[in-house]
């Protein structure tokens, strides 16, 4: 159930981030018209959603991705999350 959560929340910032991060963060429905090229993941202790998903951006654009999808979210006191990364 927390994973859910962590989604949910993490699927609002990005759209309330309106293009504040490099690469674009998308939902299933609008993958299934890109190309995928690979996954990445990021963790860190003590940060917030929001941390998580500029680093998700920042790291997806320097894979070359225009876009990515969050996968899988942990939370707590170590943060994790993984995306599947889109041209």
């Amino acid at each position: 159930m927390k994973i859910k959560t962590t989604l949910s929340v993490l699927g609002m910032l990005s759209v309330l981030s309106f293009g504040a991060f490099a690469a674009d963060s998308i939902n299933a429905e609008q993958a299934t018209n890109r190309q995928p090229v690979g996954t990445i993941s990021v963790g860190a202790v003590g940060s917030s959603p929001m941390d998580m998903n500029e680093m998700l951006s920042q790291k997806a654009q320097q894979q070359g991705a225009s876009s990515y999808r969050i996968i899988e979210a942990r939370s707590g006191a170590h943060w994790h999350a993984t995306a599947e990364l889109y041209k």
